[in-house]
């Protein structure tokens, strides 16, 4: 018995609320990916479909590579695109540059928002190690913090909290404590 599958073209998100890709940013590409995986999933959307939208998708310098590469590979489905962007993007030279900023980014409360560091770096690692993780993420980053602070956010979460609790508690540290200020 075969099934077919409705697939409603009005339901379907307009070109406009689908997510783009530049091929520049740090970590857009998997973000990319992520949004167009759940409209598929979400609207029961056909691989060919996505494929089909790509040359609108696509911006800057990834619609020059699109076109190159879609003179040599035709009809190809969603999942052949997302592993040639896989391999196009997230590269060794892209990895290294990924490490080397959540390395390099030390939590400085004079200069970073709390909330925007915080969900920064967790979005650096997700893209760098999708399978993390929450409990690893917030150990990572909790690590960028002086002693002072990560101790004081320690303290007022408990060790299973999620990212949003850390991110409260980090905005409640610094700003209403005097740890890490300089008054001079």
């Amino acid at each position: 018995m075969t099934y077919i599958i409705q697939f409603n073209f009005e339901v379907i998100p307009r070109l406009e609320e689908w997510p783009t890709f530049g091929g520049e940013g740090e970590y857009n590409n998997m973000e990319f990916m992520k949004k167009s995986d759940i409209f598929k999933e979400d609207f029961n959307i056909p691989n060919e479909y996505i494929s089909s939208r790509l040359q609108s998708l696509f911006t800057k310098s990834s619609k020059k590579w699109y076109y190159k590469m879609r003179q040599d590979h035709v009809k190809y489905s969603w999942p052949w695109w997302k592993e040639q962007v896989i391999s196009k993007w997230k590269n060794y030279s892209w990895r290294f540059k990924m490490e080397k900023y959540f390395e390099e980014s030390i939590f400085n409360n004079e200069r970073d928002r709390p909330m925007s560091w915080f969900l920064k770096h967790k979005d650096r690692l997700t893209a760098l190690h999708p399978d993390i993780s929450e409990k690893m993420i917030n150990k990572e980053i909790l690590r960028k913090c002086s002693d002072n602070i990560e101790d004081a956010i320690k303290r007022s979460c408990i060790e299973h909290c999620f990212a949003e609790d850390y991110t409260n508690a980090m905005k409640d540290i610094t700003t209403r404590t005097k740890i890490e200020r300089n008054w001079f």
